[in-house]
């Protein structure tokens, strides 16, 4: 059964909409890709490829808008101020999601699985860098790490805190060793449109910072589409949810 709901945010002044899956099990917040909205990942068919872990009550999903992906996308205002929203986006997510989440859980520290597709991956990655005791794990696929390529102005101080590849190398102290105890996992297709490079570029920083990453190259048959990260997502949530590093994948046919 889905439940929407949907609150002001002061830190991005809009209204932002939450969708949820799923009654009971670990909570997993997978984000939309850049221009998505709360319900994309059910458009295009997540939640059905899902389905028996929520039958099973091992999971509750959890997605909400790509607020600052939206922005980029259509060229909202200036890049200074999609620079902002992304830092912006992070906040809320930390500050206003996560709360929302161990609420309706009924566990007022309950540790979350994120993942996301291509800037959807970003925002996993960033935000388990940027909020490590709130999210154990981290599923980036067809990751899209480096955005300054499409803003395409000098970053800002709003971007550099918004950007893990920027912001890891600078990182110390509690958050760092809290990170430390978390796992990412970099998965990239190699067909059509993919870039594997962002995922080894993202993961030479978290190993840098011994951050416990890997990439896993699903090869050339795998291209940046929704197909792909259905079929990640299969293959590594359910150990994932359980607390258990999966195997590399992809699956064998």
């Amino acid at each position: 059964m889905k439940i929407k709901d949907s609150w002001h945010s002061s830190r991005l002044d809009k209204e932002v909409h939450v969708a949820r899956w799923g009654e009971s099990g670990t909570p997993v917040l997978i984000f939309p890709t850049a221009g998505g909205d709360a319900e994309e990942i059910e458009r295009f068919n997540i939640v059905a490829t899902l389905s028996h872990l929520l039958e099973e009550g091992r999971i509750r999903i959890y997605s909400c808008d790509s607020v600052a992906g939206a922005a980029m996308l259509a060229g909202e205002g200036t890049p200074e101020h999609q620079m902002y929203l992304l830092d912006q986006f992070q906040e809320f997510v930390g500050h206003e999601l996560v709360p929302a989440i161990r609420a309706d859980c009924g566990e007022a520290d309950a540790e979350i699985v994120v993942a996301g597709s291509s800037i959807g991956a970003y925002n996993a990655l960033s935000v388990i860098c940027r909020f490590p005791e709130a999210f154990r794990s981290a599923l980036a696929m067809s990751g899209t790490f480096d955005l300054q390529r499409f803003l395409k102005a000098p970053p800002t101080d709003d971007f550099l805190r918004a950007s893990p590849v920027h912001f890891l190398p600078s990182m110390s102290g509690p958050e760092l060793e809290r990170l430390r105890t978390r796992f990412v996992l970099l998965a990239s297709g190699e067909g059509e449109a993919e870039d594997i490079g962002e995922s080894w570029r993202a993961a030479h920083e978290l190993g840098t910072q011994g951050v416990p990453n890997r990439v896993d190259s699903w090869g050339k048959d795998w291209i940046h589409d929704w197909p792909t990260w259905r079929n990640m997502l299969r293959y590594y949530l359910p150990d994932l949810a359980s607390g258990v590093r999966p195997h590399p994948g992809p699956p064998e046919a």
